[in-house]
């Protein structure tokens, strides 16, 4: 496809063509955009509400002021409540901070498998869900 053609199918998603899209080279701009289509825009086996508040983890994660806002709204826009978004952000805190926390501490890998391993183990043989989760 060229140019016109890819912009002619954002332009039927969108309503216009957003002006990052021209920033991409011709060669790699239906690329991109099938990417980008089948990421942001099409329902997969994550739905994308919840791909979008994954989006958001990571761009908070990386400080991205055009990711936040994008996958902000397109959170919202496939469903999310305000609710989620801030627990999602809260839940990102929660991994960030631990990350940092036990590879600060330079914790053991293999003995932190083992464990998580073991714990999922207990929880499952229990036929129970993890603390909190009922």
């Amino acid at each position: 496809m060229n140019r016109t053609q890819v912009n002619q199918e954002i332009q039927q998603t969108f309503g216009f063509v957003p002006s990052f899209f021209n920033s991409v080279p011709e060669d790699a701009l239906e690329s991109e955009w099938r990417l980008f289509k089948r990421d942001e825009v099409t329902e997969g086996p994550v739905p994308l509400k919840y791909r979008h508040l994954i989006g958001l983890a990571v761009a908070a994660t990386i400080k991205c002021k055009y990711c936040l806002f994008y996958q902000t709204e397109m959170a919202k826009l496939s469903g999310a409540t305000d609710a989620e978004i801030e627990d999602a952000l809260r839940y990102t805190k929660c991994t960030v901070g631990w990350s940092a926390y036990l590879s600060g501490l330079q914790t053991d890998f293999e003995t932190f498998k083992k464990e998580v391993t073991q714990a999922c183990q207990h929880v499952k043989a229990m036929g129970k869900q993890p603390v909190g989760a009922r």
